[in-house]
């Protein structure tokens, strides 16, 4: 008995063990990452665009920047088209991420973008905390030297309030409807204009 009585806790502690062990792992993964908020036009290709960098983990197309609540494709008024992404800042930076961001959007057009037009097509960083504000800050201060003259960055950097993630159709559509997506974004210019803008 005393046997069994003995096997029984050992087996008892190396599950405590394991389930500690693994709460660890958890904890450590979450630590690995970070979200960062942006608006860059049609979020069908901003998410496209960004789930390709690496570092980044998820990418959610989503409605951000206006007070209506549970927002639609239908119905979102005052809210702008954006994405949240979720990063390894172990692998990049919040800098570094916000820095490939400005290379895929025109920031120094105020009323849309490429194609599409009006203020839910803007763009905007939406900042969680003080370090990503400075972070953004700067990313847009340099976005500016690097363009020069040839015009002004209008991209604002903002106080993260809400986002809500769009509808499941809207989720991955680049790769669900390549051509579809593909027919649209040549025919939006969106790939002309940025590098007309930033170069190849």
């Amino acid at each position: 008995m005393k046997r069994l009585i003995a096997a029984v806790f050992a087996f008892a502690s190396l599950a405590v063990l394991a389930f500690s062990q693994l709460g660890g792992a958890a904890q450590a993964q979450e630590a690995r990452r970070e979200t960062a908020y942006f608006a860059g036009g049609c979020f069908w290709c901003v998410e496209h665009d960004l789930a390709k960098v690496p570092g980044v983990i998820d990418v959610v197309s989503g409605y951000a920047g206006g007070t209506l609540r549970n927002p639609t494709y239908e119905n979102h008024t005052g809210h702008i088209e954006a994405v949240k992404v979720v990063f390894d800042p172990s692998r990049i930076s919040y800098r570094a991420l916000t820095d490939r961001f400005f290379r895929k959007i025109d920031p120094t057009d105020a009323g849309g973008q490429f194609c599409d037009r009006g203020r839910e097509y803007t763009t905007a960083i939406w900042a969680r905390s003080d370090a990503q504000k400075r972070a953004a800050q700067a990313a847009k201060s340099a976005a500016q030297s690097t363009l020069g003259g040839r015009g002004r960055v209008v991209t604002p950097v903002l106080d993260f309030v809400s986002f809500w993630p769009a509808e499941g159709y809207h989720q991955d559509y680049a790769e669900k409807n390549p051509v579809r997506y593909n027919i649209y974004r040549t025919s939006c210019g969106r790939d002309a204009r940025v590098r007309s803008i930033w170069g190849q």
